[in-house]
């Protein structure tokens, strides 16, 4: 999972998920994550199709969605805090499909890798507008801290920007999203391979 994360975000994509999906996956991206929350459920589910097939050769995940994931046999799912509990979901999806687990601190950490989490996803990193509900940033050190207690990769996201993004390679993420930094522009593949530079 190391280098950029690429989640969805229709409502602030200028070319469409489509389009951007099939720039982040020239840039090389391994890991792609569908968000939708606004769309009607079969919209979701025709949209969320033909992403999975045009990701074939990488790692397709579904946010929050358990039955739009197994409607279109996602390579998994990743959870908030408030959607289904780690172990239902665990238990839906079998052992030898993906689940991430959005953490926001030290104790959710710990709690997600003992419930058979297979990476975190930690947020938010700094202040975002992206997602309304983040919570208060948790700065770095929160990357370190976990780093030194829980074994599973971690994605950072929230508020992540390439003036930032190097901090946060630091402190220890082995990937990282920055929604609004890429699909708010022109060039979404030019953007991604700024990111994973950080990487190499």
């Amino acid at each position: 999972m190391r280098g950029y994360y690429f989640i969805t975000d229709a409502g602030l994509s200028r070319a469409g998920n489509i389009s951007d999906v099939k720039k982040a996956l020239a840039a090389k991206v391994k890991v792609v994550q569908y968000r939708e929350k606004q769309a009607p459920a079969k919209k979701a589910y025709e949209e969320a199709l033909k992403l999975r097939r045009i990701c074939k050769n990488v790692l397709f995940l579904v946010n929050d969605r358990l039955d739009l994931a197994l409607a279109v046999d996602a390579d998994g799912v990743h959870l908030g805090q408030e959607d289904l509990p780690l172990a239902v979901a665990r238990k839906l999806l079998g052992r030898r499909k993906i689940i991430g687990v959005t953490v926001h601190n030290l104790k959710e950490a710990r709690e997600a890798q003992q419930g058979s989490a297979d990476y975190l996803g930690v947020s938010p990193i700094f202040p975002t507008h992206t997602k309304g509900d983040a919570g208060k940033p948790t700065g770095v050190e929160l990357i370190k801290a976990i780093k030194k207690q829980v074994s599973l990769p971690l994605i950072a996201i929230g508020g992540i920007n390439l003036a930032n993004a190097g901090e946060v390679v630091s402190a220890g993420a082995d990937g990282l999203c920055a929604i609004s930094a890429v699909v708010t522009q022109p060039d979404v593949k030019a953007e991604i391979l700024k990111f994973q530079e950080l990487f190499r």
